[in-house]
């Protein structure tokens, strides 16, 4: 095999072991895996690393035989990709072994990886390839797999008496790995998170111009998703989780990630068709409906979302065309409203479920009037909250007395008490009727 040299200074290797069974380019690593770590601080008394009686060496043309090996490579795994076509794979693959063979020679001339400044050349790489959405797994095998020929290329004609140089050799290798697999990855890591936050504020922008009433297809496009005829328009909300002894600045961050968490869940449920809106008090979704849709908004793909987030989720849905999704969204934000008036259980709601509440919230003298009837109870907050907790357990006086931490018989005491104040008998369905319908409409005056 012609030889070129690798190390461009002339730097000691110490050589004194002899016994130890040939190297071959292939199986290297396995060796490796078997053999005590090396001092890479210790100087050597020669020159330069020499192999079987000659200096470390590689072929006349190793970056083009680099390139063109992981250019196959690449192709043979990633098929027709983006980012895998045309010149960007040429430049991108030649710019990693070029990149990979210097790290190599620096790396076994100073006897030490090098620093981060002499890594621009593979985070930029790197970069482009995260941009492109090529699979971090595929880019850290290339690039290890551009080391391993580099290192294999030196020491290919290795003999036993060579141990000590490749122990040497091989150490290095493993830390200039680790370095590589360190820039490669954090880089990769940052740039598909610049990419995903890119994608989500052009989704953001066109879902706040849909509420607006100022759908743009110049906008859609940009944002990369299409600009549906209808919608559903579904208003959310993130309960309030106070936590004691908790830091203000951690609630917030747990918090932050739980809108994260929920935004994630929202980009894997409904892909390219979900735009959403989100706050730590809930937000707006907007899901595109068409031909083909196989994931709506429903109690099942709410429940996937609340999953993902970690909480429960109280929901309200409504269909509109595109023209009316300003007025869907309001009317869905009111439903929402309703639902968390009526202190219903965190669930999706469609506006069928809310015909009473809707329509005794509709203002008026007589809503306004029914309002009233709890107004003797506002002087005797205990009250106030037994008939909550009564109504919201379905009449059971042992729930009503768990949950508000008092004796069965002090609950009933409570209702003949509310009884003499309101003229509200809850011992009866029409007195129970009528409390409910006045809880519901004064719970909306005083929202």
């Amino acid at each position: 095999m012609s030889n070129i040299e690798l190390s461009g200074q002339h730097r000691s290797w110490h050589s004194s072991h002899s016994g130890a069974p040939c190297f071959a380019c292939t199986g290297w690593e396995q060796h490796f895996m078997t053999l005590p770590a090396t001092d890479l601080s210790a100087n050597s008394s020669k020159s330069r690393l020499r192999i079987n009686g000659h200096a470390a060496s590689t072929p006349p043309h190793a970056q083009d035989r680099v390139t063109a090996h992981l250019a196959a490579y690449f192709k043979s795994r990633m098929g027709p990709r983006a980012g895998l076509s045309g010149n960007s794979i040429d430049e991108n693959i030649t710019q990693v072994s070029r990149s990979c063979l210097i790290l190599v020679r620096e790396t076994l001339d100073r006897r030490a990886v090098p620093d981060a400044a002499e890594f621009d050349a593979i985070r930029e790489v790197t970069a482009r390839w995260a941009h492109d959405a090529t699979p971090l797994t595929m880019v850290l095998r290339g690039h290890h797999e551009a080391v391993r020929m580099a290192f294999g290329l030196v020491s290919t004609t290795a003999q036993s008496h060579d141990v000590e140089e490749l122990r040497t050799a091989g150490d290095l290798m493993l830390g200039l790995l680790n370095a590589i697999t360190t820039e490669v990855t954090e880089t990769y890591v940052a740039g598909q998170c610049h990419t995903a936050d890119m994608g989500r504020s052009n989704a953001q922008n066109l879902a706040s111009a849909l509420l607006a009433g100022r759908s743009s297809r110049a906008m859609a496009r940009h944002a990369g998703r299409p600009i549906a005829d209808a919608y559903q328009v579904v208003a959310l909300a993130i309960p309030d989780r106070p936590e004691e002894d908790v830091p203000a600045a951690a609630s917030t961050a747990r918090l932050h990630c739980t809108v994260c968490a929920l935004q994630s869940a929202v980009d894997e449920v409904f892909a390219s068709r979900g735009l959403a809106l989100l706050s730590a008090k809930g937000g707006t979704l907007l899901v595109a409906l068409g031909p083909g849709v196989t994931t709506p908004v429903c109690p099942t793909t709410m429940d996937r979302l609340a999953t993902a987030a970690g909480i429960p989720l109280t929901a309200t849905v409504i269909t509109s065309n595109i023209d009316q999704v300003p007025e869907a969204a309001d009317q869905a934000h009111e439903l929402l409203s309703l639902v968390q008036t009526a202190n219903r259980a965190p669930g999706l709601y469609q506006p069928s479920d809310l015909d009473i509440e809707y329509q005794v919230t509709r203002g008026g003298p007589v809503t306004r009037r029914i309002a009233t009837l709890l107004d003797p109870l506002l002087s005797h907050p205990g009250l106030l909250d037994t008939v909550r907790t009564y109504l919201a357990t379905d009449m059971d006086r042992q729930s009503t007395a768990r949950q508000m931490r008092i004796h069965p018989n002090t609950v009933d005491n409570r209702l003949r008490r509310i009884t003499e104040l309101t003229s509200l008998d809850l011992a009866t369905s029409s007195g129970i009727c009528r409390a409910t319908i006045a809880l519901l409409a004064y719970e909306h005056r005083h929202r």
